[in-house]
C-alpha cells in the first residue's frame, strides 16, 4: 500500500494500519513534495519515497498493489488527478480517505472507522464472487488435468532426457500480478544455457516491440520442437495455477527481459490480474500477430473479463493447440 499526502488525515490512516497488522497491509512508503507528519518516528522509518513529480517514475517500477489518496482534493486537484491517471493506466488499485461526514450520497466504498470512508475510484471488473468462483475452477481444473495428463507427463519428461542432456523442468523469472516476480514452470524445449546464447541471436529476432522470438529457434531441440508445437510444453504451469501465481486464463506471463522494454504506460495494465496458460492472444494468432495488437487483445480481456469470456477462451484454446496454429 502506498499513501498519497503525508497530511494529519493520512497520517492517522497510516496510524491505524500500522497498528492492525492483522488487516495484511503493508505500507511502503508515502508520497508528497515534503514531510508534514511531524515527529512520528513509527512511520519516519517508512518515509517519502518520491514526490509527485516523480510519482509517475516510481510506480512505473515498483511492486504497489493499492494507492490511497489522502490529500485534501479540492486544494490538489492536479496532483491528485495525475495520480489517478497514472494508476489507471497501470491498473493499480486506487482508493481515496475521506470522511464520513463528506459524503452526501450513496457511493462505494468500505468503513475503515466510525469516521473515515475509503471510496473506490477505480473500479476492477473482477468483484469477490465471480473472482473467488474463477480460482475455486483454477484449483479443480489443475488438479484434475495434472492427474489426466499423468501418463503423458512421464512419457515427455523421458522423451525430453533421452533427446539431450539437463533438466526436464525448466524454470524462468517471469512477471506476474502487480509487477511480482515468480519462477514459471516449463519442460525444456532447449539446450542447456540457451539462456546465455540469446543475446547472439538479437539479430534475427522476428517480434516486435519487446518481446523476442524466432520462428526456427536453434537453441531448441527436436522433442522440444513438437512440444512447443502442440503446446505440450505449458503443461507444468498448471503447477504454477496451484501456488495462486497463475491463473487458467489471463494475459500470458512475460519475461523479465521484455517486461525492460516496455515503453507505453497502459502496456502495463496486463499486470492488473494473474498471468495466465491460455488467453485472448493465444487464441487469435499467437506469435503472428504484431505485439501492440497483443497488448490490445489483453486490455480488452481485462475489461470484459467474465466467467463465460474465460470458458469461451478455453474452448477455443483445444482446436487451437490440436493445429499447433501461430506456436514457435
Amino acid at each position: 500500500m502506498l499513501i498519497i499526502g503525508t497530511n494529519p488525515r493520512a497520517i492517522k490512516f497510516a496510524e491505524k494500519i500500522a497498528s492492525a497488522p492483522y488487516l495484511g497491509y503493508q505500507i511502503i512508503g508515502f508520497v508528497d513534495n515534503q514531510w508534514f507528519g511531524g515527529n512520528k518516528d513509527n512511520l519516519k522509518r517508512k518515509s517519502l519515497v518520491c514526490d509527485f513529480d516523480s510519482f509517475q517514475s516510481y510506480i512505473r517500477n515498483s511492486i504497489v498493489d493499492e494507492v490511497i489518496i489522502g490529500l485534501p482534493v479540492k486544494s490538489l486537484y492536479d496532483q491528485a488527478s495525475k495520480i489517478i491517471t497514472t494508476c489507471e493506466e497501470q491498473g493499480i488499485n486506487i482508493r481515496y480517505l475521506s470522511n464520513l461526514f463528506d459524503v452526501k450520497a450513496p457511493i462505494s466504498g468500505n468503513c475503515f472507522s466510525d469516521e473515515e470512508l475509503l471510496i473506490h475510484i477505480t473500479h476492477k471488473n473482477m468483484d469477490f464472487y465471480p473472482s473467488f468462483i474463477k480460482k475455486t475452477m483454477d484449483i479443480i481444473l489443475s488438479i484434475v488435468l495434472l492427474i489426466v495428463f499423468l501418463p503423458l507427463l512421464a512419457i515427455v519428461s523421458i522423451a525430453i532426457k533421452i533427446d539431450s542432456p539437463g533438466a526436464i523442468i525448466y524454470s524462468q523469472k517471469r512477471i506476474g500480478k502487480n509487477k511480482r516476480i515468480f519462477k514459471l514452470y516449463k519442460f525444456r524445449t532447449m539446450y542447456e544455457n540457451a539462456e546465455k546464447k540469446q543475446a547472439d541471436l538479437e539479430s534475427l529476432n522476428e517480434a516486435t516491440g519487446p518481446v523476442f522470438k524466432i520462428e526456427n529457434d536453434p537453441r531448441v531441440t527436436p522433442v522440444g520442437k513438437y512440444l512447443r508445437k502442440t503446446s505440450i510444453d505449458e503443461l507444468p504451469q498448471f503447477i504454477n495455477v496451484l501456488k495462486g501465481e497463475m491463473s487458467i486464463v489471463g494475459p500470458r506471463p512475460l519475461p523479465v527481459r521484455d517486461y525492460k522494454g516496455f515503453r507505453e504506460d497502459w502496456h502495463r495494465r496486463r499486470f492488473s490480474v494473474r498471468p495466465g496458460i491460455t488467453c485472448l492472444w493465444q487464441v487469435n494468432g499467437r506469435s503472428s500477430i504484431p505485439f501492440e495488437r497483443w497488448m490490445e487483445l489483453d486490455m480488452e480481456y481485462i475489461d470484459k473479463w467474465s466467467l463465460w469470456l474465460d470458458l469461451k477462451i478455453i474452448l477455443k484454446t483445444i482446436p487451437i493447440v490440436l493445429k499447433g496454429a501461430g506456436a514457435f
